[in-house]
């Protein structure tokens, strides 16, 4: 700054006239010479008579500008919607529990969903936890209290009807619902010679079809709680490569990554983000029974370039930072997290 203000005076010396016109002076309040350093001396000169004090410059706060007839300016008027005054000590850990909204989190009973729910207990967002397993669910909702307030739910999300009934109630119990992860899901494992009516209708039904259908109902809570609110829908790297003995899987987990690009438009009529992160292999009961083939995990583990199978809270801290103001310029994208599989071949 310095700099720039030496040589501005020396333009400025330069290009004014050899009469006894006042000298150009930098250095008044508001010009670009550093807080509390005298600008630099130059030889005395004729100086003309002093001009005519100026009228105090306008502050540049915007709340103190103007138009004509005294209403506030469009810079003055209250911020838009995605534009909040940051809260707490602004450290990382902090961010990632802003907004500080509660999330809905389905198939929180176990794997990906549960250890989501945990990782946003930790760093304060309170959590609505759905599932068909009632033990399983109320576990994670216990492990989640000791940090947060958790209200966990048997809810089928393929019932419409259910969901509508669960989700102000989801709100009511914490509060504010400003997130999203659908982390429910079906494998659906056969190839199209077996498939039949039933396995595909529940496949695409619970992965599909429910996270289209949760997203609806979310749109008035998600206006209630205001900006940051955020969706992570969970697809799978077989939602963007084919696998034979996966029809109706892979047929789902695509149409994962459509409705999210859907879902990521209309929210952002709104102010809400919407993304997806596609797993490769992950330690979670979807997979065990594949891990209990004779050579199936020591061949994934040989193909995958980090040379091991991803578990449950390594997708749920991305999960947790795509919900967070972290992330507040990112929708309508998809984080595949699949130890670098991807990058070199398909499963």
């Amino acid at each position: 700054m310095e700099r720039i203000g030496s040589e501005l005076r020396r333009g400025a010396l330069a290009a004014a006239p050899r009469s006894d016109a006042a000298p150009v002076s930098l250095g008044a309040a508001g010009d670009d010479v550093p807080a509390g350093r005298a600008p630099a001396k130059r030889a005395p000169a004729k100086r003309a008579p002093a001009p005519a004090k100026r009228a105090p410059r306008a502050s540049k706060s915007t709340s103190a500008r103007s138009v004509p007839g005294g209403a506030p300016s469009s810079a003055a008027r209250s911020p838009s919607r995605t534009s909040r005054k940051p809260r707490g000590n602004g450290g990382a850990k902090d961010r990632l529990g802003l907004p500080g909204t509660g999330v809905l989190v389905t198939g929180a009973a176990s794997g990906i969903g549960r250890e989501t729910a945990l990782a946003l207990a930790e760093v304060g967002r309170p959590v609505a936890l759905w599932d068909l397993d009632a033990a399983g669910v109320e576990e994670t909702a216990t492990l989640c209290r000791r940090r947060v307030a958790a209200h966990g739910s048997v809810v089928d999300v393929t019932d419409s009807a259910a969901v509508s009934a669960a989700v102000p109630e989801a709100a009511a119990a914490l509060g504010s619902l400003g997130g999203f992860v659908h982390a429910a899901g079906v494998s659906g494992a056969m190839s199209v010679d077996f498939i039949d009516d039933a396995l595909w209708d529940a496949t695409l039904n619970v992965n599909v079809r429910a996270a289209a259908m949760i997203a609806k109902n979310l749109i008035e809570p998600f206006r209630a709680a205001g900006p940051g609110s955020a969706a992570v829908l969970i697809s799978s790297i077989e939602g963007l490569f084919g696998s034979a003995m996966l029809t109706a899987y892979c047929a789902s987990k695509g149409g994962v990554l459509g409705v999210m690009r859907s879902l990521a438009h209309r929210y952002s009529m709104e102010g809400f983000r919407v993304n997806a992160v596609c797993p490769g292999a992950v330690v979670t009961p979807m997979l065990s029974p594949a891990f209990e083939l004779p050579g199936f995990r020591e061949q994934l583990e040989e193909r995958t370039p980090l040379h091991r199978i991803a578990t449950p809270d390594e997708i749920a801290r991305p999960i947790r930072f795509l919900l967070s103001d972290e992330a507040s310029f990112i929708t309508g994208t998809t984080l595949t997290i699949d130890g670098g599989l991807t990058s070199i071949t398909a499963l």
